[in-house]
């Protein structure tokens, strides 16, 4: 999906190095060009090198593929609906020409922080290693599948992270149903060659069944007359709904629909051994197990750490931690020239009671020791600005501002004779840091923080001398950027049948036709350019016209 989910701040445990340099510097100017090296060509990396304009860098990009694809229409790409073509645009198509890029297609295998180099590997088949030295460095690696360390997942299943995955569950939908066609199969092995299982109830995975679904029904029992009531689609779900982090509205609607389309859908189960034909499950309330036939099984639960960046982890002292820490600069904690964005990496928010002295301090600028409505105002603004968690509280306890939330503190006591000390000021804010959440892992989210970095380095002597960021509390002056603040758009979750269920901001959800027409509008214009724009166009319009394509090639 382009969007899932919705924090609004970032957070996750661990602590800042205390030898980290001042959490968001960025490069200095001056007359030779820096040199910044970006890994991955994802949403996070493409939208940073879409979006760098200023021509003093000489950007090296190094990626093992040398395209951007649209990774939400994957789905529709694994039944033929879009074909994969039209969702991948090559990565030097997309930089812009006043910025010096080169593109490398190799696999960076080792990161070395304290010499500033990076060790890749070729693509090509001879594997050739080289070095690569930098002056900044930019991680949008992505991440890998998560398979819990469950035993035959990746010997046996089916991912859908990448153009190749959606390609090989194209060719492996229609070998089942040219091998169930065949004539010495027996009917119960027809029926297990015929048994599609998803794993995971996420937006990737729900989408994939609904397009699967669609794929039969309107196309595959044509062609196939003598199995069509041999196919049976099932949907495991460890927990007990689907699309958890939309609606209840959308998760009840979605999970009717799917009972009523004929997909098995079985919440609660969690998967604990796949083998070649069988997946095994276990009910997690009663511990029943249970065994699934399967002619073909898609795992799609969740991401985890590369290697690479695990390596990289322990090199910087966060070891303990289980994805890639940075501040809200998207720089990485324990570093001063490399930054991290998108799935690899998660924002550290900093908690308001590890600062709420200094911001009390800072405050009280008549050093009263009490702080009064007039001073508090003052550095509102500031506050919200470096703690976005205080905004979001005050918002969940419907307080216009934060003289309502010391007001509260105080009692039923007039604005203007408001007074708190220390102490006191603790204790109004005390719960404000539980609203901090985790960013999901999703496009949105990457290609956010990708032009927002981009937005950094191309201002970046501008901002030196006029900083715009919040005031440093612990330190003078002011930071010389504002944090990163994600802006959630909306999210959408097809679910087949021309219908689509839409969750839009202020908390706005529509189901139905209308939607999917949305859905066609919003990822249509969201393409990286004019020519994949009309190619996933004039694809959906194929489909309408002709049905999708079933040829195996």
């Amino acid at each position: 999906m382009f969007s899932t989910g919705g924090g609004l701040v970032a957070y996750s445990e661990g602590n800042i190095l205390s030898s980290s340099p001042k959490i968001d510097e960025l490069p200095e100017p001056g007359n030779e060009k820096k040199k910044v090296v970006v890994l991955g060509t994802g949403w996070a990396g493409t939208s940073f090198l879409k979006n760098l304009k200023n021509p003093s860098y000489d950007v090296q990009v190094i990626s093992p593929r040398n395209y951007f694809a649209f990774t939400p229409l994957l789905p529709s790409v694994t039944v033929g609906t879009v074909e994969a073509r039209s969702v991948v645009e090559p990565i030097r198509n997309i930089v812009k020409k006043n910025v010096n890029v080169n593109y490398w297609e190799a696999e960076c295998y080792r990161i070395d922080a304290k010499s500033k180099k990076i060790y890749c590997r070729s693509s090509q088949d001879d594997k050739e290693e080289f070095v690569v030295d930098y002056d900044y460095l930019v991680v949008a690696m992505g991440a890998r599948v998560n398979t819990f360390n469950t035993p035959g997942v990746e010997e046996n299943c089916h991912y859908l992270k990448e153009v190749e995955d959606a390609q090989k569950i194209r060719r492996k939908v229609i070998d089942c149903f040219e091998k169930a066609s065949l004539p010495n199969l027996s009917d119960d092995e027809k029926k297990r060659v015929l048994q599609f299982v998803v794993v995971g109830g996420g937006p990737t995975g729900v989408e994939f069944a609904a397009e699967l679904h669609d794929f039969v029904s309107e196309d595959l029992v044509k062609l196939y007359p003598s199995v069509k009531d041999l196919v049976k689609i099932t949907l495991l779900e460890a927990t007990d709904h689907i699309l958890n982090m939309f609606d209840k509205r959308i998760t009840t609607f979605a999970e009717e629909k799917f009972h009523r389309d004929g997909i098995d859908l079985k919440t609660g189960e969690m998967v604990t051994k796949v083998s070649e034909k069988e997946i095994s499950t276990k009910v997690i309330k009663t511990g029943e197990v249970s065994t699934i036939p399967y002619g073909m099984a898609v795992w799609s639960t969740g991401i985890a750490t590369r290697p690479v960046i695990m390596d990289f982890m322990k090199q910087i002292g966060q070891a303990n931690r289980r994805v890639l820490a940075t501040d809200e600069w998207l720089r990485v904690e324990g570093t001063n020239s490399i930054y991290a964005l998108g799935d690899c990496a998660t924002i550290n928010q900093r908690k308001v009671m590890e600062d709420i002295s200094a911001i009390f301090e800072k405050a009280d600028k008549d050093k009263s020791g009490t702080l009064t409505v007039k001073e508090f105002q003052e550095a509102l603004d500031d506050i919200c600005d470096r703690y976005p968690q205080v905004q979001i509280y005050l918002k969940n306890k419907h307080m216009s501002n934060l003289v309502d939330l010391l007001q509260e503190s105080k009692g039923d006591v007039s604005k203007e004779s408001i007074e708190l000390n220390v102490e006191q000021f603790k204790s109004a804010l005390s719960q404000v840091d539980s609203q901090m959440k985790n960013l999901p892992a999703t496009a949105q989210v990457a290609a956010q923080q990708g032009s927002y970095l981009a937005d950094c380095f191309n201002r970046m002597e501008e901002c030196t001398k006029s900083p715009e960021g919040p005031l440093r509390f612990r330190e003078s002056g002011r930071h010389r950027f504002r944090p990163f603040r994600y802006k959630h758009l909306g999210q959408f979750a097809p679910l087949g049948g021309e219908q689509t269920a839409a969750q839009l901001p202020g908390d706005w959800v529509s189901i139905g036709h209308s939607s999917q027409w949305l859905w066609y509008s919003v990822y249509a214009s969201k393409q990286v350019s004019w020519r994949t724009r009309s190619l996933v166009v004039s694809d959906w319009m194929r489909r309408f016209i002709f049905g999708r394509d079933s040829s195996q090639i």
